[in-house]
């Protein structure tokens, strides 16, 4: 009996179907390549439907029957349970426990079905953005001076953006960022500093010297108030500060004399239509005069109906002024004209005994005069406003002055005056200056003499910042900022300066004016 074995019968099968397929090969040849294409067709759904039915007697019956024990739920799959399964003590599984634990397990699966996660959000078109809310500090919250870092940024760029808008009038190189000083201050209604400081430094016009006056006058706790009279002129109003009182401080503003009118540190107090003090002051730094004394801002709720008053520092270095003219020299407008003629202690050289000059040097006329016809301040150099049409509301009006012109060389000037320990040097006070003069009514005779100008101020005015640089220092002085209309208001103070100035440059060309160097020193 001859026995077929297995790896026979494959081989067979195997060369069959070879030659099956290479007949048919041959046959589709023949045939053309439309009719191919159908045939090759054919027979690959032929061999597709044998697979997919061969797979199907493979695959567990059980998992086709029982797929509609399962429901779908916020894609979660859970089974579907039918009333047949029941719990443990009554269900059919129960009782044939004993058939079921030879045979496989069978498990409840649950599908969960993860949502992909978005990899860009979502664009929400037509919000807005919120607003960023600033942050209020607590009257009793003391704010620490220079302590930028503590200072909300969302509020510090907004601050920025204020200051800059506020006072350039062009993109400024530096711009400086707000400090408020909360200090105890009785007298004021705010808490906080109206010296307004940006970045760690202050302008370069101004010291340390003159920050630290500056906060004095507008920020010190004051302990009284006296009224003192001199004779010759009306009585001054002082407040004075024992808590702020320079203790062994060798500062420019602290030199402690044989003063008895002031026991700590002291502000003179001045009529609210003197405010213009407070213009010269940041005029005089600008300029690098260097001259005239601190003036700043305060109100005081006991007179003035709380309206801000300029306050100029107290300082005992300067000598009492009793007599009339309020001068430490006595000099008449001839005398003063002859000692510019002689140049006195130019150079360092003495002058002879029989030249008239007094102790000032030459070079402090011309920072005077350049310094009060920018401001037109007439009460020094011409008390009896020879040198302009005057108007009812000058002073010179109003004590008949105006109308002795005929001798001028015998008139007396005003407010001549040096410290104790600097006789060369003038110190400029009472500066009142006028902003609603004309350019067809200046009073030139206040550059009547002057030869040389300096050259430092000059070149400010020449440079064409000065608008700018007046703009940043002002803005310190946040009191007196707002008294005058804000920045609208000292834009046009400053465009009667600008013109001033340039009636002055004009001067300076046709008369010949040199502008040399002046050392601040001499």
């Amino acid at each position: 009996m001859y026995i077929i074995r297995s790896g026979e019968v494959q081989n067979v099968l195997i060369r069959w179907s070879c030659s099956c397929f290479l007949i048919l090969s041959k046959c589709i040849r023949r045939y053309p390549p439309s009719k191919r294409n159908w045939i090759i067709a054919g027979v690959s759904c032929i061999y597709l439907f044998y697979v997919v039915s061969q797979v199907a007697h493979v695959l567990p019956q059980d998992r086709f029957s029982d797929r509609h024990k399962f429901k779908r739920t916020r894609g979660i799959f859970t089974p579907k349970f039918d009333n047949a399964f029941q719990d443990a003590t009554g269900s059919p599984m129960a009782q044939n426990a004993d058939v079921s634990s030879t045979a496989s397990p069978k498990y409840n699966v649950v599908y969960i079905t993860l949502k992909s996660k978005r990899r860009k959000p979502a664009i929400i078109r037509g919000t807005v953005r919120p607003k960023l809310r600033k942050k209020t500090v607590s009257k009793n919250k003391r704010i620490r001076p220079n302590t930028l870092n503590e200072v909300d940024k969302g509020s510090e760029r907004k601050t920025r953006q204020e200051y800059e808008s506020e006072i350039s009038p062009r993109p400024l190189r530096n711009v400086y960022h707000s400090l408020n000083i909360n200090t105890h201050n009785s007298d004021t209604d705010s808490h906080y500093s109206s010296i307004r400081i940006y970045s760690e430094r202050a302008p370069p016009w101004l010291s340390k010297d003159d920050i630290e006056a500056l906060r004095f006058l507008a920020d010190c706790k004051i302990t009284g108030i006296k009224e003192v009279s001199f004779t010759g002129r009306r009585n001054l109003l002082l407040f004075e500060s024992l808590a702020d009182a320079p203790l062994n401080s060798p500062g420019k503003y602290n030199h402690v004399g044989d003063d008895s009118v002031c026991q700590g540190r002291c502000g003179l107090i001045k009529r609210p239509l003197d405010m213009s003090e407070v213009f010269a002051f940041h005029l005089d730094r600008i300029l690098g005069l260097n001259r005239s004394v601190p003036a700043a801002s305060r109100k005081f709720s006991f007179f003035h109906d709380s309206q801000p008053s300029p306050v100029v520092l107290w300082d005992p270095s300067l000598p009492p002024t009793d007599n009339e003219v309020q001068s430490s020299v006595r000099m008449t407008w001839g005398s003063y004209q002859h000692s510019l003629k002689h140049r006195c202690w130019h150079r360092g050289v003495v002058p002879k005994a029989e030249s008239g000059c007094s102790s000032i040097h030459h070079y402090e006329w011309s920072r005077l005069a350049l310094f009060d016809f920018l401001l037109q301040v007439y009460n020094r150099l011409d008390r009896n406003c020879c040198g302009f049409r005057p108007r009812k509301e000058d002073t010179c009006v109003e004590l008949g002055l105006h109308q002795d012109c005929a001798d001028q060389d015998s008139i007396e000037l005003v407010h001549i005056i040096h410290r104790k320990h600097d006789p060369r040097r003038l110190v400029l006070i009472d500066n009142k200056g006028y902003f609603d003069r004309d350019e067809d009514n200046l009073d030139f005779k206040l550059l009547e003499g002057i030869k040389e100008l300096p050259e430092e101020a000059v070149s400010v005015l020449r440079s064409q910042r000065l608008r700018e640089k007046l703009l940043q220092s002002l803005f310190l002085d946040q009191l007196y900022w707002e008294s005058q209309g804000g920045r609208q208001g000292i834009e046009k103070l400053i465009d009667v300066i600008e013109r001033r100035a340039k009636v002055l440059l004009t001067y300076i060309n046709a008369h010949g004016i040199r502008v040399v160097p002046m050392d601040r020193s001499t």
